[in-house]
């Protein structure tokens, strides 16, 4: 089944003839995709219990607040909540639909690690029934959702899961089908944006259509788990590759003492080139990880996919030394005086919390150890420091403060409301832009 077929939502139903558990759906994981799914979900009057195993993160939702930073999201969760269309718990309970929506990580040898898929799998396996879809959403290896749909197979041997290689009606439909949102618009594109929906039989994908087609104004495009799971890493792994080009770029034009951005802006006025931004490095869950999962499945194939990784997990390490450099010359200048250094950004991408990946945390956190270094850390989107950035010598702070007193000036995330800092506080300043702020 690699064929697509497209199916046009979502449908006008609000309720399925399928629909017999004491839940319509049950999501394993309220993190940056789980939450807003769970909520978008409750606003088309379907019952959703959301799972988390974290107590900080099943109160906070409980009381109608969220934890995360998404626009939109907050007024979806108090309204789902307020109307008991969305409840908590730290363990599944009966649903007709289970999503799963938990973290993939990888080992320090860059293989997928899936024991948060597997433990998720196994907590929702005893309260299948009949009828029920399990879906992974958790963007995983190809593979992934056949090594799920084994694991609730060994689980629940009462019950009969689908094979690929199987025509027969299977008691429990196993899905995959990954998410492709851009944080800071997450509440808009899980309904609008188009869905890549994988079944480990055809029926299965019929029956995982069915549910998305509930709240997905996007087309749903029909094909196998392992063709779904590809096209999610690709994706990513596309992004990676472009990011990774103008990553290089920019060490190419410094040993030519030649401006980036300047240099971008020129090449990008040839109708069919489109450079992207350099910047320190690529964070989030997905790009900085995802690509890994083709390379640890394919090692003698993806050799392109490989290059990328290396070159933008290789940027931090470039800025880091850039950094060192602008201290060395200040204090050639200056004398042995405490170095204060305003980093502007934690974040692994603008306008957003999510501190995942970000190689500016891993630049922040490497130059705690440089001595006599004091860091002014602005970060808008967040209230404290992450638990490795809890040293002596590194402090959260409103960005102005932070430039009246800092030596040295370090751009990593172009916040939107950075580019409104008074560039006369920049006078006298050594300053690395790894973002373009003021270009």
């Amino acid at each position: 089944m690699t064929t697509l077929d497209l199916v046009s939502g979502p449908s006008a139903n609000t309720h399925s003839d399928s629909v017999t558990g004491d839940y319509d759906v049950c999501v394993v994981g309220l993190g940056y995709i789980g939450l807003p799914t769970a909520a978008i979900v409750a606003q088309r009057l379907m019952r959703v219990l959301g799972v988390d195993v974290d107590p900080r993160v099943t109160d906070a939702v409980s009381r109608g607040t969220i934890h995360i930073e998404e626009p939109g999201l907050a007024e979806q969760v108090a309204h789902a909540v307020r109307h008991k269309l969305l409840s908590v718990a730290r363990a599944p309970q009966q649903a007709s639909v289970f999503l799963i929506a938990v973290p993939t990580p990888f080992e320090d040898d860059h293989s997928p690690d899936l024991k948060y898929v597997r433990s998720a799998a196994l907590s929702v396996a005893p309260v299948l029934r009949q009828g029920d879809l399990v879906v992974l959403e958790s963007t995983s290896p190809v593979g992934a959702t056949e090594q799920m749909c084994e694991w609730l197979a060994e689980a629940r041997p009462d019950l009969k899961f689908p094979h690929k290689d199987d025509g027969a009606t299977p008691d429990v439909f196993v899905a995959y089908c990954p998410e492709r949102v851009l944080p800071g618009r997450t509440c808009i594109e899980l309904v609008k944006n188009d869905r890549v929906i994988g079944g480990i039989t055809p029926a299965c994908a019929r029956r995982a259509v069915e549910f998305y087609r509930r709240f997905v104004e996007g087309d749903c495009a029909i094909t196998d788990a392992r063709t779904a799971e590809l096209c999610k890493l690709s994706e990513n792994s596309f992004r990676d590759v472009n990011i990774a080009f103008a990553n290089e770029l920019s060490l190419v034009a410094a040993r030519f003492e030649v401006d980036v951005w300047s240099l971008i802006r020129l090449a990008n006025r040839h109708p069919r080139v489109n450079i992207l931004e350099p910047g320190p490095g690529v964070g989030g869950h997905c790009i900085a990880v995802d690509p890994w999962f083709i390379v640890s499945g394919a090692p003698d194939e993806a050799r392109l996919i490989r290059t990328a990784r290396e070159v933008n997990d290789y940027k931090p390490q470039w800025v880091l030394e850039k950094v060192r450099r602008a201290i060395a010359t200040h204090r050639a200048k200056q004398g042995d005086e405490p170095v204060r250094i305003a980093l502007l950004g934690l974040a692994f991408k603008p306008d957003v919390d999510d501190l995942r990946e970000s190689p500016a945390v891993t630049i922040a956190d490497a130059l705690t150890r440089e001595s006599g270094c004091e860091l002014l850390i602005a970060e808008p989107h967040i209230d404290t420091l992450p638990a490795g950035l809890q040293v002596p010598n590194a402090y959260l702070i409103d960005a102005d403060a932070a430039l009246a007193v800092a030596d040295l000036v370090v751009v990593l995330v172009k916040h939107r409301v950075f580019h409104a800092l008074d560039l006369a506080a920049l006078h006298g300043k050594t300053i690395v832009d790894t973002k373009g702020l003021w270009q």
